[in-house]
């Protein structure tokens, strides 16, 4: 052999192995660490604009938001290419800073003009922030590019907030499409200098928890091509249900007051001269035409919020991710989006744990997920079981796998009242003869929903418990209430929560424990959510909404109840004690969703 030959050889070989070094690698259906990849030292960083298709901020130009880029070396030295995870988010520059004074005043009677509140401004942070480093370490080292953006009117991204408006869909769309090859990146906000993303496969998938786990979905319902996957993690999929229920204002857990303009307010960190300008237009016009927080009905506005209603185009497949006991975004958001994705035949999976805001699923499943749809590997996750569920005491690693959720083995065994007020009425299976009993309760706001749930007599709730179980009960699923009741007022709260007792105070929620899952609804609303009408003192009204979805095995020796109050401290408006609900017990059911399995 010429040695001119074997040279070619010997270089063929020791390039392919070079080349071979600086490419994925997988293994058990998933990505792993390929060391040309893993030193932070040796990424490329790099900040630019992508131009959108709306000029929110009316500048008379299209609006700009800034992205950052996080890559692996070998992407230029090597010219590999490599999919894309991108994060969006409106939090990263900073947000708003102050107390309770920045939200609603709740302490008024229902139906009324809330009193004003401060609007703060945002100081963000810096003059050009780093956007932001998450899951660069977990995702780069893996064979991935993590692209982070900030949204709309935050940071250096140009634009008006809208929180849950068309722009923030159409905003990560503009990016997806330069991530696949549109020339729709420059160099400045201002410039026309552009810049390619050369170094893309033209694959994304985009993640994150809470506003950041919205902004996957919103970009989903937009059909962008190159969005293959994404991975929300108790994100928020509707505005009225983050702060309306069932025609009720109710708030957030843990931000009693707060509504859709102080999160405008919260997330408003982008140029302070369009300020003005913004919130004429998107706080003080839009938002509060639209948000009516006297009755709390649904309307456009809201609808024009709600990502269900813009799921037509979605193509994505969807691996969603939340807790139980997320009394922030409640464990609706995530269920709401999944049942409607698997209706249309995409690609899905649901993963709920037992705790609260937050939470992502086991690295292995988000790894498996990435893997399949964004490096095209073939790891047979389209042919797992549909939900994986944390149960009892187990960690968030340790779900159980189930056929779907909710189970299919679950069926809705009804629950009637038996008397006992201002005690401890009867939950039973066993539908009673009509007796014509009625129990009243009288709102008041000073007391806790735990404080009720866990009192032997009280005025201020009903409570109807089961006999103490013998055995352990699987709820899975979404529990609905009929309560037939009047009020001695035109508005009045209607708050319900599914309880176990013994309540043992001071216990985390968390399965197992006392709270099982609640509900709230505006009485006044019972025919239409669109449009409340006063109630009549005295007059008897059947409201029927659900609970949130719940799965967990409540264990032998403990009661279920059913407790159903008026005001909740925690949730609702504050209006002056002293309505009175009466319940009718023969029309009022609880329908509880019941595995029917072997006791394990």
């Amino acid at each position: 052999m010429k040695h001119s030959t074997l040279f070619a050889l010997l270089f063929l070989v020791s390039t392919s192995f070079l080349f071979a070094q600086n490419q994925p690698v997988f293994k058990d259906g998933q990505a792993q660490i390929v060391p040309a990849f893993e030193d932070p030292e040796s990424w490329i960083r790099h900040d630019l604009w992508v131009e959108t298709e709306f000029d929110t901020d009316m500048d008379g130009k299209p609006d700009r938001m800034h992205v950052a880029v996080t890559r692996p070396a070998p992407t230029e030295t090597e010219g590999v290419k490599l999919p894309v995870i991108y994060v969006s988010s409106p939090y990263f520059a900073g947000v708003a800073r102050g107390g309770q004074e920045l939200f609603w005043d709740v302490k008024h009677e229902l139906g009324e003009t809330p009193p004003p509140h401060v609007h703060p401004e945002v100081e963000r942070r810096g003059e050009r922030p780093i956007i932001s480093n998450s899951h660069t370490k977990t995702w780069v080292p893996r064979g991935y590019i993590v692209v982070h953006s900030s949204s709309p009117g935050t940071g250096l991204s140009q634009g008006a907030p809208t929180v849950g408006g068309p722009n923030e869909s159409l905003a990560p769309k503009a990016v997806i499409e330069w991530l696949t090859g549109k020339d729709n990146g420059y160099t400045s906000p201002d410039g026309d200098e552009k810049v390619m993303a050369s170094w893309s496969t033209g694959k994304v998938g985009m993640t994150g928890t809470s506003y950041n786990g919205t902004l996957p979905l919103a970009a989903a319902t937009t059909g962008v091509k190159g969005l293959e996957a994404i991975i929300p993690i108790a994100p928020n999929t509707s505005y009225y249900h983050y702060y309306r229920s069932n025609g009720l204002v109710r708030h957030p857990g843990g931000y009693l007051g707060e509504d859709i303009d102080v999160l405008y307010d919260f997330i408003h960190s982008g140029n302070e001269a369009m300020r003005p300008g913004n919130n004429k237009r998107v706080r003080d016009t839009e938002m509060a035409k639209g948000m009516d927080r006297e009755t709390g009905d649904y309307n456009d506005f809201w609808a024009g919020r709600d990502y269900l209603l813009q799921m037509d185009k979605m193509k994505a497949a969807l691996l969603m991710s939340h807790g139980f006991n997320d009394w922030n975004v409640m464990p609706e958001h995530s269920y709401r989006i999944y049942n409607k994705a698997r209706e249309m035949g995409l690609p899905s999976q649901i993963y709920y744990h037992q705790q609260g805001h937050g939470g992502p699923p086991p690295l292995e499943m988000r790894n498996r997920w990435f893997t399949r749809f964004l490096h095209g590997v073939e790891n047979g996750v389209e042919d797992e079981p549909k939900a994986y569920i944390v149960r009892g005491k187990d960690g968030n690693d340790a779900p159980t796998a189930y056929p779907d959720y909710p189970h299919p083995d679950a069926e809705v065994i009804k629950f009637y009242l038996t008397a006992g007020a201002p005690g401890r009425g009867g939950l039973t299976n066993q539908k009673p003869d009509k007796t014509g009993t009625r129990e009243s309760l009288t709102d008041n706001y000073s007391f806790s929903g735990s404080s009720l749930a866990g009192a032997e007599f009280t005025d201020h709730r009903l409570i109807y418990l089961t006999p103490t179980l013998t055995e352990d009960v699987h709820i899975s699923g979404t529990a609905r209430v009929t309560v037939r009741m009047s009020a001695s007022k035109p508005a009045a709260n209607l708050s319900v929560w599914l309880v176990a007792l013994p309540w043992e105070e001071g216990r985390r929620t968390t399965i197992n424990d006392n709270l099982i899952t609640r509900g709230w609804a505006d009485p006044q609303n019972h025919q239409d959510l669109r449009k409340g009408e006063p109630l009549k003192p005295g007059q008897f009204y059947d409201v029927t909404f659900d609970l949130q979805p719940d799965d967990q095995i409540i264990p032998a020796g403990q009661q279920i109840g059913l407790m159903i109050f008026s005001s909740d401290r925690d949730f609702t408006l504050w209006p002056q004690p002293g309505t009175v609900l009466t319940v009718d017990l023969d029309g009022t059911v609880l329908e509880l969703p019941v595995v029917l399995e072997p006791r394990r």
